[in-house]
């Protein structure tokens, strides 16, 4: 098992019990507009998601209607940045700051309708893929320039991909290094021990920089996904000559339309006007804003009463990833003129409970525990339909292919369909059977568990309730050999594709300590299938097959069942402008705000 995936999966515990985002490349294929939290019950749109060409990735972004230069935004953050290296960002809070300083290859762009394309951002376009898929060429823009007004070339590019295999590099996302090595876990760093360093570089039938300007990826099996991991975070440029390695992290070098004026870690940072970014290069970003000023320490809750305040400084303000407490959603929720200052959506996140299938080995029970599970109880432990709705499947409204099935009625019956269970598990023999229900020890699973284990007992189970601490929560389930029955679990895409669900959750041979398989799941018809879409170069055909896989697993083995799809709701002030919910990042677009007159 990958270390990234153990990441992956403490970053969504943290996600779900006290705010943090794991940084994603999702879309719901809407995104929130400025007070429109009220539109839950909207129409869901189908998600899309097309690849740019030259056209689609040429700037200057499209003008924010209203928008204006000059002024200064406050922003309200919990947590301090614990990286600026963008190899080591896998997190939403970092990833909204590294929109404004560094630039990848891809980005995504977002049109008036909430449609995103994957566009070049520093490239020409999103990508050229030849070789069936195991060969793709990337060109730079000209005129695309580091903050210290030297020219970005094919020698950064290099480099900023080579690095990725020195040791200390450890945080961020690991998909294109295993595909370039054709390996799972950690085996990918002996393509390159140490990175380039030492003077060794990836050969050019892996990695090749025929010119100053082109960058070519060889593959050893097809990559359809590329130009989606390329938009993360933890792809963005490094430069050459200025990398200083593990100090790299403190003070990079930037690309974007901002630069870091001042990083103090736990108090503030400020970001300044970078001038050498060239806005005719870049189709996403704006640089309306003098300067963002990032106040760390801020909970929830607090920046919350700041912003419904909307007093003095307040007015100016808004959060990369600070959202709405649950305490005060029903609030933000009920007044009007609160709403007018909120964008809501939906996060990546599916939350669900996995069934521990070497003990719960009767596919009946499962179904009896599954139908009467209350999902609705789970949403208002998060807030009510502020926080989230009722889920269907595996797929979460943000990934391409997503359709609204709801096999066992998790939509239809978000109470639960006690009386159905009842009867399951009659039929299965299995009348008053003992379940170890293990839960973190946080207050929004505390209350999901009381109202769970109550359905449950009328339903004929003894329920043994067993509360685990939240740091070492996903620890514990991960373990292979464990002594629960069932326990909640959440997993959320790195990028709008259901490649980055199934495979890493239910595939069997990810099946160890430490796996986010908590279900230990392994049937080898579907690890064949996972292995056949993952290499279909057809977006399209690709995300229908995922959908069909997943609701396939759903019906007829259920290791786990879904409950309830995340959503959040942002505050910012009166004088903000531009205020949109980037569904990509989970955030509010940084790129986009300006300051009101």
């Amino acid at each position: 098992m990958s270390s990234v995936t153990k990441r992956k999966t403490r970053a969504a515990a943290a996600a779900l019990t006290s705010g943090v985002l794991l940084l994603t490349a999702c879309s719901s294929g809407g995104g929130g507009g400025e007070g429109d939290v009220g539109k839950d019950d909207a129409k869901r749109q189908q998600v899309e998601y097309d690849f740019g060409d030259s056209k689609a990735s040429t700037g200057p972004a499209k003008a924010v209607k209203g928008a204006r230069k000059g002024g200064e935004l406050t922003v309200y953050q919990r947590d301090s940045f614990a990286h600026l290296d963008p190899a080591q960002m896998y997190v939403s809070d970092e990833g909204s700051m590294s929109t404004l300083i560094h630039r990848r290859l891809t980005s995504y762009k977002r049109d008036d309708s909430g449609h995103y394309t994957v566009v070049g951002d520093l490239a020409e376009n999103s990508g050229k893929p030849s070789d069936g898929g195991k060969t793709w060429t990337y060109k730079l823009k000209k005129g695309v320039k580091w903050e210290d007004g030297s020219p970005i070339t094919s020698k950064d590019l290099r480099h900023t991909f080579e690095r990725q295999f020195a040791d200390f590099i450890s945080e961020g996302p690991i998909f294109i290094q295993q595909w370039l090595a054709g390996t799972n876990g950690t085996d990918y760093r002996k393509l390159l021990k140490g990175g380039p360093y030492e003077g060794k570089h990836l050969p050019d039938d892996i990695l090749e920089t025929p010119d100053d300007r082109t960058i070519v990826f060889h593959f050893k099996k097809p990559v359809p996904d590329l130009p989606y991991a390329l938009g993360m975070a933890g792809y963005s440029i490094v430069q050459e000559k200025g990398d200083t390695k593990q100090k790299y992290d403190k003070k990079p070098v930037t690309s974007g339309p901002y630069k870091i004026a001042s990083f103090k870690s736990g108090k503030s940072m400020r970001l300044v006007r970078n001038p050498e970014w060239d806005p005719e290069t870049d189709p996403v970003r704006h640089q309306y804003v003098d300067a963002f000023n990032i106040k760390f320490g801020v909970s929830f809750e607090d920046s919350t009463k700041r912003l419904v305040s909307d007093s003095q400084e307040n007015q100016t303000a808004f959060s990369f990833t600070n959202q709405v407490d649950a305490s005060n959603m029903q609030n933000v929720r009920n007044d009007p003129e609160v709403k007018k200052r909120s964008v809501s959506g939906y996060q990546p996140y599916v939350g669900k409970v996995a069934f521990n299938m070497d003990r719960l080995k009767d596919k009946k029970v499962r179904e009896a525990i599954a139908y009467a599970l209350p999902s609705q109880s789970l949403i208002s432990a998060f807030g009510g339909a502020g926080g989230g709705e009722p889920a269907g499947n595996y797929i979460s409204p943000t990934v391409a292919g997503h359709k609204p099935t709801d096999p066992y009625g998790k939509i239809k019956n978000p109470q639960g369909d006690v009386k159905k269970a009842k009867k399951l598990l009659k039929e299965a023999g299995k009348t008053g059977m003992k379940l170890t229900f293990a839960y973190q020890n946080a207050p929004e699973w505390q209350q999901f568990v009381v109202a769970a284990a109550d359905n449950l007992e009328k339903a004929g189970f003894n329920v043994q309730k067993k509360d685990v601490i939240a740091d070492t929560w996903y620890d514990q389930i991960g373990k292979v050999d464990n002594d629960y029955d069932m326990y909640h679990a959440s997993w959320g895409a790195d990028w709008p594709s259901a490649s980055t669900v199934l495979p890493p959750t239910l595939d069997g041979r990810q099946v160890q300590d430490g796996s986010p398989n908590y279900s230990h799941y392994d049937n080898p018809e579907v690890n064949k299938e996972i292995d056949r879409i993952s290499q279909m170069t057809d977006r399209d055909k690709a995300a229908d097959e995922w959908m069909k896989l997943s609701d396939k697993i759903l019906k007829e083995d259920l290791p786990e069942i879904p409950l309830m799809y995340y959503k959040q709701i942002q505050l910012h002030g009166s004088k903000v402008g531009g205020v949109v919910l980037n569904d990509v990042i989970s955030a509010i677009d940084p790129t986009q705000v300006y300051v009101k007159k």
